[in-house]
């Protein structure tokens, strides 16, 4: 794993991969541990990196350029509690977040906005992790998403 941090090493190491997964990084710029998720799951897998801040998208794309160009990494400018997967995109196997205010406690209102739409991008058994654990921890959806259509 080169290029990442101890802690950021640690948190790509608790994740629960597989070949071949869908995931959704949520505020991950600059693209550090999206870029390990890549190698980890494969050419058939893919990751979508999410950040609300244009600056930290250009950055990622900058540091993703060769995964983007091979289709295994994609990168999107939204705040995660206005997110929506595009029309036709098929939904996410598993969502991580790290340093998020609205999924660390930093900002309740926005993470109370956030929950029902990550829920809404994830497959029906999929799992939202966030830092704050050992050293993740796991975010219940089963309430947001019985509130999901």
């Amino acid at each position: 794993m080169t290029g990442l941090s101890a802690r950021l090493a640690e948190v790509v190491d608790a994740l629960p991969l597989r070949e071949g997964m869908r995931v959704l990084e949520i505020g991950g710029a600059p693209g550090a541990a999206a870029r390990e998720v890549v190698r980890r799951v494969g050419a058939r897998g893919h990751v979508l990196v999410v950040d609300r801040s244009v600056r930290g998208v250009a950055l990622t794309e900058r540091a993703a350029e060769d995964e983007i160009r091979l289709g295994v990494l994609s990168v999107r400018c939204a705040a995660i509690e206005d997110f929506e997967l595009l029309p036709g995109e098929a939904p996410y196997d598993l969502a991580f977040a790290v340093r998020v205010g609205a999924l660390d406690g930093r900002h309740p209102k926005a993470g109370t906005r956030a929950l029902p739409r990550i829920a809404a991008a994830l497959t029906p058994r999929g799992r939202l992790l966030v830092d704050g654990g050992d050293p993740l921890r796991e975010v219940d959806l089963t309430g947001v998403r019985q509130g999901v259509a």
